[in-house]
């Protein structure tokens, strides 16, 4: 979830990215890893985004990860393979605090071989930055703050000085989803308009995933209850519990189990 929301950020907000990160509000588009000449590496969380002179490579992390410094690397030469005239910048954000010595890491390094790319811990950065651009608000309540419920209630004020309601909506929904790192729901939502990001790009999709996920889940509890009926259908007319357990799927234990409850039943 975290990554589609600051998938979505970057992409759509990508000037306020490139002011931050890049010192000049450049234009950027979307630059697709297929266009790269290998398989991405969890795509899901990588996000390019090029001008005509640079590529913007972020990495958004809830998590320290061992294997950044070489999907840097990675990324770095699968560019340059393909615009080798471009300038690049990597940058890896990680979004929730914590003491591991990963989010450290700037540099890949192995025997004559050293590569350097940027890393930005959110709680280091002045929440007075991240205020500065729309696309930035939902990441303030995670930057350095000593009252991270005040900053959501300031984070509040600027989204409704967003003078387009659709806008409103999206920023509003990807900061309460964000600001669920650190604070709860009940605060969040008392805070941040419920009715309003209900009307997001941001939570319509995250709902439709709800639903799609529960209908899948329905499925196969579905599927799995049948099967159980199947066996205990089996048990009943005297068959041997290692043939049941062969024809269903299911484990010895699962067929012992519907085994004592149908001898149970019939007491």
């Amino acid at each position: 979830m975290f990554d589609n929301i600051c998938k979505f950020l970057a992409e759509n907000f990508s000037t306020d990215f490139a002011t931050w990160l890049l010192g000049e509000p450049i234009s950027l588009t979307e630059l697709s890893p297929s266009e790269l000449s290998l398989e991405p590496i969890r795509a899901d969380a990588l996000i390019l985004l090029e001008s005509a002179e640079v590529v913007l490579h972020l990495e958004f992390q809830t998590q320290p990860d061992a294997n950044i410094p070489f999907r840097m690397i990675d990324y770095r030469l699968r560019v340059y393979r393909r615009f080798p005239q471009k300038q690049m910048r990597q940058v890896v954000i990680y979004l929730k605090e914590t003491s591991s010595e990963l989010v450290q890491q700037n540099t890949f390094t192995i025997a004559g071989t050293r590569h350097e790319f940027e890393v930005v811990r959110l709680w280091e950065q002045p929440t007075e930055v991240l205020l500065r651009y729309p696309g930035l608000f939902p990441f303030a309540v995670l930057g350095q703050t000593d009252d991270r419920a005040s900053t959501l209630q300031q984070v509040a004020q600027e989204i409704i000085g967003i003078p387009d309601q659709r806008l409103q909506n999206n920023v509003a929904a990807a900061t309460a989803i964000l600001a669920g790192l650190v604070l709860e729901k009940g605060l969040i939502q008392r805070v941040l308009r419920r009715d309003n990001m209900r009307e997001s790009v941001i939570y319509q999709e995250i709902e439709a995933e709800a639903q799609a996920k529960g209908r899948a889940e329905g499925r196969a509890e579905g599927l799995q209850e049948g099967i159980r009926q199947v066996a205990v259908n089996l048990l009943k007319s005297q068959m041997p519990l290692q043939e049941v357990t062969k024809l269903t799927g299911l484990s010895i234990e699962d067929v012992q189990l519907l085994q004592t409850e149908i001898e149970d039943r019939s007491t």
